[in-house]
């Protein structure tokens, strides 16, 4: 198996858990030598149940300059009474003529609400 070298950063948290235990958070900044880069990503979900929801969030970091998906999850806006959470995979990298690349997702979210209901959701990364 190769050996994959992995750099990033660690931070105190601030956060105390239980007595004086604490954690810290690492950040990896690349991942086998290449920089990792996330991708911002918003929408709004199909009309169901008589109201859709908002979304937006970042997705998981991914290695750049190679084949790569990004896991992502983020929960809707409280809307009529409720909230869903979507998460999911983004499809491959898609490269954009003037550099830089986007990816394509969707999925349907949770089921929730008064009358317990899905929407579904798509759209595309930021660059």
């Amino acid at each position: 198996m190769k050996e994959k070298r992995v750099y990033g950063f660690v931070c105190h948290s601030g956060k105390e858990k239980s007595g004086s235990e604490h954690f810290h958070e690492m950040f990896l900044v690349t991942w086998d030598g290449r920089p990792l880069h996330v991708h911002g990503f918003s929408g709004t979900t199909s009309y169901d149940a008589g109201h859709n929801h908002r979304y937006a969030g970042t997705t998981e970091p991914a290695p750049s300059g190679v084949p790569h998906t990004h896991a992502y999850c983020t929960a809707t806006s409280f809307d009529d009474g409720h909230t869903h959470v979507i998460r999911g995979r983004t499809g491959p990298a898609v490269p954009l003529p003037n550099g830089g690349h986007i990816h394509y997702f969707e999925g349907f979210t949770t089921v929730s609400g008064r009358i317990p209901h899905v929407h579904s959701y798509s759209g595309r990364t930021t660059v």
